[in-house]
């Protein structure tokens, strides 16, 4: 495992060296979300971002120094290529917010139609390492079905809890990879205890969220890609150093996805590939805002709440990993952003829109924020500003429909029929 020297924990900072079995807690205080250490002196003298740029790999493994695990082999299939995903320019975006070059990070063009997948390479191959051959996780679908196709590419076995409420089309996913699925009667933090639970009893390897150290590594990888991307767009290819953008937005539930956007930033100031790091602005649900209630408190308290939201893949009654989301934020003097659920949905339009991507609720979320926070702030001219995307709306189709909020017509197949709709539809 190149570079990968220690675990730290974020609570105490306690430091504990590698070894050949799960960790997911600090030895010293039980904080369960250890932060992965890497051997930075060692990989600012041989790692620079011209290496990483005569690369002709796209995929997060063109990181692969910058990684804890080794690579999967080329035959592997989607865990072999995850990464890689688009950052657009949109013009559209800019004018609707009243400023800033507006950039957007589509990681619904990964592999499963979700950022989950970077985790989960990541996790497939920690669990490779350890020798365990059956991962187990709780999720409210992307996560699961992340790890199942992940698992299988590798000749793994995924064992996956999922709320019964969770959407049709995650479920069929999950189902279609061959995920060892089970339903559960409650919400995602009963599946959560119970798949610890398993893990702990039958020895199974834990991927889940904010438990799990590696999952921030894979996700830290689109910090890597929206710094080199950046840089360019901006400076042409192969450039001395990357770019950073002036702020992210990231929709937030667990907190995991905005803490690794945060370490890659970090590690990548740490090997001087940037110059500053990003302003992150975590944007949550009214109903599933947590980590933004304690933020605006000013405290370290995070409470449980009942979350309600549609945008299930934010929903989250006890956030897993809210204490390092709550430090990204705070260390990079960004803000925390709360939208109504109205305003996730119009956002999955004019994302569409403007950007021509189209986001499950969770992924729109960010976008949201950005609308919100424009009219609040305005956003300055010069600022770079990406929106980070996390999923497709393929994933959630019934909450695209009640966006559009009216069905096409239907009309008999003549040139009549279609004149008359026309004429009806006519401003």
């Amino acid at each position: 495992m190149t570079g990968f020297v220690a675990f730290e924990c974020r609570a105490c900072g306690t430091r504990t060296a590698p070894e050949p079995a799960p960790r997911y807690a600090c030895p010293s205080c039980a904080f369960e979300a250890l932060d992965v250490v890497l051997d930075y002196a060692q990989l600012r003298a041989t790692v620079t971002p011209q290496l990483i740029g005569a690369r002709r790999d796209p995929s997060l493994w063109r990181y692969r120094e910058l990684l804890p695990v080794g690579m999967p082999k080329d035959d592997e299939g989607p865990l072999r290529q995850v990464g890689g995903t688009p950052l657009y320019l949109s013009p559209r975006a800019s004018a609707r917010v009243g400023g800033g070059r507006i950039w957007i990070k589509d990681d619904g063009r990964l592999p499963t139609g979700s950022f989950k997948d970077r985790a989960s390479a990541i996790v497939v191959m920690r669990a490779r390492e350890l020798g365990v051959d059956r991962i187990i996780t709780a999720s409210t679908g992307n996560a699961g079905v992340a790890i199942a196709a992940m698992a299988r590419a590798a000749g793994q076995r995924a064992v996956v809890l999922v709320p019964a409420s969770a959407p049709p089309a995650k479920i069929a996913q999950l189902m279609i990879f061959g995920a060892e699925l089970y339903l559960v009667r409650g919400n995602y933090d009963d599946a959560f205890r119970l798949s610890r639970a398993a893990s702990r009893e039958l020895g199974w390897y834990c991927r889940n969220t904010g438990y799990n150290p590696f999952t921030v590594e894979g996700k830290k990888t689109v910090a890597f890609e929206l710094a080199e991307q950046l840089a360019c767009a901006q400076d042409g290819p192969e450039p001395a150093r990357w770019r950073a953008p002036d702020r992210v937005y990231v929709s937030v539930g667990d907190g995991n996805i905005i803490a690794a956007v945060h370490k890659g930033f970090r590690e990548l100031l740490e090997l001087g590939f940037i110059e500053r790091m990003p302003r992150l602005f975590g944007v949550q649900a009214s109903g599933s805002a947590a980590i933004a209630t304690t933020w605006r408190r000013k405290d370290e308290r995070i409470d449980r709440i009942t979350a309600t939201t549609l945008a299930d893949s934010i929903s989250a009654d006890m956030p897993s990993d809210g204490l390092r989301a709550l430090r990204a934020v705070r260390d990079t003097g960004g803000e925390y952003v709360v939208v109504e659920d109205a305003a996730i949905l119009e956002a999955m339009v004019a994302l569409a829109a403007d950007a021509t991507v189209f986001a499950e609720p969770a992924a729109a979320t960010a976008y949201a924020g950005l609308i919100h926070h424009a009219r609040e702030a305005p956003i300055p001219k010069h600022e770079d500003v990406v929106v980070l995307v996390t999923g497709s709306g393929l994933k959630d189709v019934a909450a695209a429909t009640r966006a559009v909020g009216a069905a096409p017509s239907t009309i008999d197949p003549s040139m009549d029929a279609l004149r008359r709709a026309l004429a009806k539809e006519s401003p």
